[in-house]
């Protein structure tokens, strides 16, 4: 009894893995787990030592812990829903259709283009959607069929749609990432700042690898023939056009500099892209043919998506809105976009309401479950097990980080990111503290890392979403008129494999250079460039010296000016006190004599 009182932490944590292997909900196991471990705690309270600190009464703390800070009452959690429902209503506004289209127009004169495509436009749905499933599902449907037309590889094509896809893990405004900065105690938009660097290496990472693939193996990815190319050329002209719009950009910024100082070249860009915008409409509808085919394609579609993207995250980071201000108009702009496609409809609100309403549903009672067995953990010194266990480790930080890691890719075998989040993050969080690593950058590497678990065969769920949209059966292409075979589970899975590697050497990285993440916290300021000034005192020039330049007679104090309090006495509460004589001053021409 006594060797179970004084393990029970590691007893506890060993049952809830086995609850969870065993596949009980994870929400109910977290929450089973620390009921019964607290009724067996407060039996075993006296065999223990010490090492329990439970009691009957220390259950009322869980009301306070439900509607608390930490959970009903967490307006952290609040952006959760509206990125939630402004990614679903995006998906079904056909956004990600139309960029898969004219992107794939764009690259598709080079060797892998549809890859780049799909890799280019997963960061934009990333950076608007922040959801995995609605990205994956939409390239899933969309490209898929596109590659498999035109000879792509079937392992190349599944493994670059579903690591694109989860690029939505770790580009802002990522959903994760908002759960990791909850219980992290650290700011979101830190969080979002910290992780936009290491996002847009890892979708560099990602094309760099299809580069390599399309000079070793260009026939697993060929170029889209002449005759697919409906928007036909005109890139001199699109590059005419961007030129334009950085002149434009450059010309409002000189005028408004003057006036608006630091927001300048914010508010010149703005011009810049609005300009160029109407002019692309206005061609288009006119008839002018000022601008070809492709260019007005890429201007229309590509910048409301920009524009949203500046709306979110442009305004959290200038620090004009919170994360939870910048989801709800990331919302109200989604709900615009659709609107402004003739796709808005009651059908459409009604679908993403309810997914919305599942997925926090799904969230919050991960959270509730996640407080209960945090109680009873937490009373059997859990924490402290924890720290003891982890700060133990060789290497110091780069080992605790590297064991960490190692850790968190093996569970998220098992275990979704949501929940790897509310289980895990807290046992980590307060040993990488007591190590004195910044936990912006120890959520970052554990958002990367969690990455992996949409991509891990076979468990993973962006293979999930796409088997779910992917060909099972041979079917007759509608443009070619050609039998496409279908795609196969474990082609599915063999493509994840080497975006799954570089998804590690990713986490290598920012464990390598820390300064991707570390920019949140902006330039350093030297302490040698501060100019420090002393505020004058009145009656006194800044050295002390009488303002007006006579010397006091015979070493004497000058006489204060009128309306200036006499500090060198003390402060009189009623009967003025005797005078003090007057000190003579020092004779600085003689030694000073100690008798």
């Amino acid at each position: 009894m006594e060797f179970i009182a004084q393990n029970m932490a590691p007893i506890m944590f060993t049952s809830l893995i086995l609850f969870m292997l065993i596949g009980y909900p994870v929400a109910f196991s977290l929450a089973a787990n620390g009921l019964m471990f607290f009724f067996i705690g407060v039996l075993l309270t006296p065999y223990s030592g010490g090492a329990i600190n439970l009691a009957w009464p220390l259950l009322y703390a869980l009301p306070d812990n439900f509607y608390g800070s930490r959970v009903m009452s967490n307006d952290t959690l609040l952006a959760i829903p509206f990125f939630t429902f402004m990614g679903i209503v995006l998906e079904r506004s056909g956004m990600a259709e139309d960029l898969l289209d004219t992107i794939g127009q764009l690259f598709g004169p080079i060797r892998g283009g549809l890859a780049y495509a799909v890799i280019f436009v997963g960061a934009l749905l990333a950076a608007t959607t922040g959801v995995v499933a609605a990205s994956v599902i939409a390239m899933g449907l969309i490209s898929l069929p596109i590659m498999l037309r035109y000879g792509y590889d079937r392992r190349l094509a599944s493994g670059v749609i579903a690591a694109s896809g989860t690029l939505a893990q770790i580009i802002p405004p990522s959903l994760v990432l908002i759960v990791l900065a909850d219980q992290l105690g650290r700011s979101v938009g830190d969080m979002y700042a910290g992780a936009l660097i290491p996002g847009l290496v890892l979708t560099g990472l990602y094309a760099l690898y299809i580069l390599i693939v399309s000079i070793f193996r260009p026939k697993m990815m060929p170029a889209l023939p002449l005759e697919a190319r409906t928007l036909g050329h005109g890139v001199i002209s699109l590059l005419v056009a961007l030129a334009a719009a950085v002149a434009i950009s450059y010309a409002a910024y000189s005028y408004l500099a003057p006036t608006h100082g630091d927001g300048a070249d914010i508010l010149g860009a703005c011009v810049g892209v609005i300009l160029i915008y109407v002019v692309a409409i206005a061609d288009r509808r006119l008839n002018i043919n000022m601008m070809s085919r492709l260019a007005q394609q890429v201007v229309i579609v590509l910048i409301p998506p920009l524009a949203l993207i500046f709306l979110v995250l442009g305004t959290i980071f200038l620090g004009i809105a919170t994360p939870t201000e910048g989801g709800a108009m990331g919302a109200v702009g989604a709900l615009a976009m659709a609107a402004a496609k003739g796709r808005l409809s009651l059908d459409v609100i009604k679908q993403a309401l309810a997914s919305t309403t599942r997925l926090s549903s799904f969230v919050l009672f991960i959270l509730i479950g996640a407080r209960v067995f945090s109680l009873t953990f937490y009373g059997v010194n859990g924490q402290i097990w924890v720290e003891h266990l982890l700060t133990s480790l060789p290497g110091g930080e780069v080992g605790f980080l590297i064991g960490v890691n190692i850790l968190v890719f093996f569970l998220a075998f098992f275990l979704d990111f949501f929940e790897l989040a509310f289980i895990i993050v807290p046992l980590l969080a307060p040993a990488a503290d007591k190590l004195g690593i910044d936990l912006i950058w120890f959520g970052v590497l554990l958002g990367v890392n969690m990455q992996t678990s949409f991509m891990h065969p076979p468990f993973g769920f962006a293979l999930f979403y796409l088997r779910s949209v992917a060909a099972r059966v041979p079917y007759l292409d509608r443009i070619t008129g050609r039998q496409i075979a279908p795609v196969t589970t474990g082609q599915i899975y063999w493509g994840a494999v080497p975006f799954v590697l570089i998804q590690v050497v990713m986490i290598g990285l920012t464990i390598a250079f820390p300064q991707m993440v570390m920019r949140y916290k902006g330039t350093a300021i030297d302490p040698g460039t501060i100019d420090y000034k002393v505020p004058e005192v009145p009656g006194l020039s800044p050295l002390g010296a009488p303002q007006d330049g006579g010397a006091p007679a015979n070493g004497g104090s000058a006489p204060a000016a009128p309306g200036t309090p006499d500090l060198s006495q003390p402060p009189s509460f009623g009967d003025a006190p005797p005078a003090k004589p007057a000190t003579p001053a020092p004779d600085l021409s003689q030694p000073p004599s100690f008798n």
